[in-house]
């Protein structure tokens, strides 16, 4: 199961330098994460200091 961004994001683009498959990218107000490219290592989650990032 891929993670989620969720509203808690504050762009501050930690998560999208963390991600080993590049699979996270700037979108619309928050960051998000392609589910396709994912490969659900947590990775990005355990980076995210607002804990925005969560098990879909």
């Amino acid at each position: 199961m891929a993670y989620v961004i969720t509203d808690e994001c504050v762009m501050c683009g930690t998560c999208e330098g963390e991600c080993p498959v590049e699979a996270i990218s700037e979108g619309d107000g928050k960051y998000v994460i392609d589910a396709d490219t994912c490969v659900e290592c947590g990775t990005c989650a355990g980076a995210c200091p607002t804990e925005a990032i969560k098990e879909a």
